[in-house]
């Protein structure tokens, strides 16, 4: 086994587990479903932000023009 051997095998384990994390992510269903309300956490804290400064969105932008 020389070096080029490794290098190859290391490619393809790489590439093995790289695919395995994009099923694991986007083939599941319940893992999808997790993912996708994870990935809106960010904009419903936002909105729970503004109800709590009591902040509308004619007061924001009002305030940007």
């Amino acid at each position: 086994m020389d070096i080029n051997d490794l290098r190859s095998l290391t490619t393809v384990i790489s590439m093995l587990t790289f695919l395995g994390i994009v099923w694991w992510a986007y083939g599941l269903k319940s893992s999808r479903k997790r993912f996708d309300e994870a990935a809106m956490l960010p904009f419903s804290e936002e909105a729970v932000d503004r109800a709590e400064l009591g902040l509308a969105d004619r007061q924001l932008k009002g305030k940007a023009s």
